[in-house]
């Protein structure tokens, strides 16, 4: 049983890519193309930045216009945050009941992140950001940071994230990683658990 959950934010904690995809969508849709939602999400679950690079090749549209309809998202963000997503703030909460803690790893500015985190009522433990100085994922830097931070065991810890480099940053760190992704859109990865929904992971954690 792991006791210790470390978070990816975007895409894990807060349920961001269904306003991502339909973002890059509208992008292309409104050169006169057509894209289902689906085709975008298989390309976002990679990183939002293989998506953009993708939709440009594809539709030969200037790599600026996806970039300032994904800035334009996260200033409504500000304003209006994601939700949650499914499941979510039972599980922090769970796990905190049960002695366990809940740490954030995110590449968002640590302000940004807090501020989405208290303004959708989510209470972790810690966070730490690539603002913080620490390279990017899959880079485990982060991890290890807040492994020593809380004097962790890794073996009681359970990485939980949307993406390949979650996955891949856990491992380096000694940690076991769960990838939350929907049926429709897989992800190819390496992570030891795979999950629709993050009520799946409560076995894992006794819960």
């Amino acid at each position: 049983m792991f006791r210790h959950l470390f978070w990816d934010l975007g895409g894990t904690l807060v349920d961001t890519y269904p306003q991502l995809d339909a973002a890059l969508a509208d992008v292309v849709r409104r050169h006169g193309h057509q894209i289902e939602l689906l085709d975008v999400a298989r390309l976002t679950r990679r990183s939002t930045g293989e998506a953009i690079r993708a939709l440009c090749e594809r539709f030969t549209i200037p790599a600026a216009e996806f970039e300032g309809a994904n800035a334009e998202l996260k200033a409504l963000w500000k304003r209006e945050p994601a939700p949650p997503m499914p499941g979510a703030r039972e599980l922090l909460r769970d796990v905190s009941a049960a002695g366990g803690l809940n740490l954030v790893v995110t590449h968002r500015e640590r302000g940004s992140a807090m501020g989405l985190l208290d303004g959708l009522g989510l209470t972790v433990d810690d966070l730490v950001s690539t603002a913080d100085g620490h390279p990017r994922k899959p880079d485990p830097t982060m991890h290890l940071v807040l492994l020593e931070r809380h004097q962790l065991d890794p073996a009681e810890c359970l990485a939980v994230g949307d993406r390949p480099i979650d996955a891949t940053a856990a491992h380096a760190a000694g940690i076991t990683a769960a990838i939350l992704e929907s049926p429709e859109a897989p992800v190819d990865d390496d992570a030891e658990h795979s999950v629709a929904h993050l009520d799946e992971l409560r076995p894992l954690l006794g819960l």
